[in-house]
């Protein structure tokens, strides 16, 4: 007995993921360049900045607004840039690097359905707005129609009445009571507004189109719906600053107030605008980059793509307050009076300014035109970041692909018709404002703790010199390991502190909507921790031992063979961690 030879240990079997194989990748660089500026710049660059810095303090909003940009957007919108083309996943397979967070790949796909309900409801207004543009005179020109009311006064006259008269402007009448026909408030829905449906039809349909094949549709459309939006934005640009009183509203735009720096709610209200302006967080970038080429530089292309976002953001400013001043001299009414951020901006004042122009169809149909295509940009590659974490995960539907992209489009236009109702608007408002602006800010903290702390700055930082060639700088690593998770934190808090009462149109939000609006934000972050508490319910191994296992990135390995053999190579020369084993995972059921 004494000479018997130790019971020999099993082999250790290294888990592998099933991968898609033609999950498709970007024919050019442009198309990847496109998409992900299609994605980052939204309605929000010419409806949410121009305003939130004028009434943040002009050209001194733009002081911690680009630090947020510097100290936190780029690195992480680079970090996720390089998560997605390294792994070749969506936001579910990203989490491979630290499977137990794989809970907050699912918060990701929750709060971009959220988002791509009431996105796509928002972007369904412009066309049913560019409907009216083909009448002889635009419906919101005056008060003669059947919907104005006593108190409607039209913009020439707007000058002649007290803003404190509680009047409406015939713009302000149109989209409440003729294409919202809005109701009270969010406790009486009312019925079906048909042409808001069909409108609603209208874009789902457009959204398949852009989509039936994936990427290699995704990719062509974006040479045109980017590009043009531009070119609309500039034309509209030119013949604002050209008005009479343009330069006035830019006055009113850019003149600094420094003393708002001091103002802790600006550097909240410019992290936040930051986090919608780049998108960081939603899941969209990483998906995105996933179909990149595995060895593209990825660092030029982020510092490209967010320097055009900040400057479009401000160059839309240009744009809508030179229109406002315009609009100011026509009617008397101050700048401040009349400015305004969201729907209001869109749908509200700046259609009653461009019925004081020569041609108002022309101008009509030319912003919302530019806001219909700045916004299905984003749609589609959020849903696209959905269907791809769906494919990433369930491997018997890479075979149905169209068919999955008929049904996410059906059952969300179905979800989404909720908001086409006479209390829709309400319905869009509370989501918008709760379901996720926060989940985003914890999505990251935890993404950018799950990359420095527990795979470890040091491990990605090798990933990176194997992909791109070059070890980054020591200016990524103090942001990614010391000041983005701090300014995070930051964010978060002032977020939730400075978090307002939800009203739209001065209409107050009953308390049972307001705990809806909550249980909307804790629907996507709750996975987190449940799929954590998930993994402990289901341990064979101690409690300790199998959180340790679960921590160990899974098969975290480039897509393509070759680059993967290398890879592993790499990492056994450079001494970096193992992957789980099949005993790991099998210990975690």
């Amino acid at each position: 007995m004494a000479n018997q030879p130790p019971p020999t240990q099993p082999a250790r079997k290294e888990k592998r993921i099933e991968r898609d194989e033609n999950r498709g990748q970007w024919k050019s660089k442009s198309e990847f360049i496109l998409s992900l500026l299609g994605y980052a710049i939204g309605i929000g660059n010419v409806w949410r900045f121009p305003y939130l810095c004028y009434r943040s303090g002009g050209a001194a909003f733009l002081i911690p607004y680009i630090l947020m940009v510097i100290l936190a957007g780029i690195p992480l919108f680079y970090m996720e840039i390089l998560l997605g083309q390294f792994s070749s996943t969506g936001c579910t397979g990203m989490f491979r690097l630290a499977p137990l967070l794989k809970g907050t790949g699912f918060a990701q796909v929750v709060v971009n359905a959220y988002c791509v309900c009431y996105y796509s409801v928002i972007i369904s207004y412009p066309i049913r707005m560019i409907s009216y543009c083909f009448f002889k005179k635009v419906p919101w020109e005056d008060c003669n129609n059947p919907w104005n009311t006593d108190e409607c006064v039209h913009g020439p006259e707007l000058g002649q009445h007290n803003i404190t008269e509680g009047f409406k402007t015939a713009a302000d009448e149109f989209f409440h009571l003729e294409v919202l026909r809005i109701s009270s408030d969010i406790s009486h829905l009312g019925g079906m507004v048909w042409e808001q449906f069909l409108s609603l039809l209208i874009t789902w349909i457009i959204i398949y189109l852009c989509l039936m094949r994936g990427i290699k549709t995704v990719g062509k459309v974006v040479y045109f719906t980017v590009p043009f939006p531009y070119l609309l934005l500039f034309i509209l640009f030119v013949r604002g600053v050209t008005l009479p009183g343009a330069w006035t509203g830019v006055k009113f735009y850019l003149y600094p107030e420094w003393d708002r720096l001091l103002d802790l709610k600006v550097w909240a209200d410019a992290a936040v605008q930051m986090f919608f302006g780049l998108g960081p967080g939603w899941g969209g970038l990483v998906n995105m980059a996933s179909f990149s080429n595995f060895r593209n530089n990825a660092k030029y292309d982020s510092f490209l793509i967010v320097t055009i976002n900040v400057f479009t953001s401000i160059f839309a400013g240009f744009v809508v307050f030179s229109v406002l001043g315009f609009l100011s001299d026509k009617s008397g009414i101050p700048v401040e009076s009349v400015a305004t951020g969201g729907a209001g901006l869109a749908f509200v004042t700046y259609p009653e300014a461009i019925a004081m122009l020569p041609v108002p169809q022309l101008w009509a149909l030319m912003f919302f035109c530019m806001l219909f295509l700045l916004g299905i940009d984003s749609v589609f590659v959020q849903l696209e970041a959905i269907m791809s974490s769906i494919l990433d995960e369930w491997t018997w539907v890479r075979d149905h692909k169209w068919k999955m992209t008929i049904i996410c489009c059906v059952f969300f236009f179905w979800v989404s018709s909720i908001m086409c109702t006479n209390g829709g608007m309400y319905v869009l408002q509370l989501f918008d404002w709760y379901s996720s602006a926060i989940a985003v800010i914890v999505i990251c903290l935890v993404e950018i703790i799950m990359v420095a702390w527990i795979y470890g700055i040091k491990n990605f930082m090798l990933d990176i010199e194997f992909m791109l060639g070059e070890r980054p700088s020591l200016y990524w690593r103090i942001s990614w390991q010391i000041v983005t998770p701090i300014v995070l934190i930051f964010i978060l808090i002032t977020s939730i502190v400075f978090i307002r009462t939800i009203t739209y149109n001065n209409v107050p939000y009953p308390q049972w909507a307001i705990i809806i609006g909550w249980a909307s934000f804790a629907s996507s972050v709750m996975w987190i921790p449940l799929y954590i508490f998930y993994i402990m319910i289901r341990k064979r191994a101690t409690l300790c031992d199998s959180l340790k296992k679960r921590l160990k990135p899974l098969d975290w390995t480039p897509a393509d063979p070759q680059d993967r053999a290398d890879y592993e190579a790499f990492r056994k020369q450079r001494q970096m961690p193992g992957f789980m084993s099949e005993t790991d995972v099998e210990g975690t059921k």
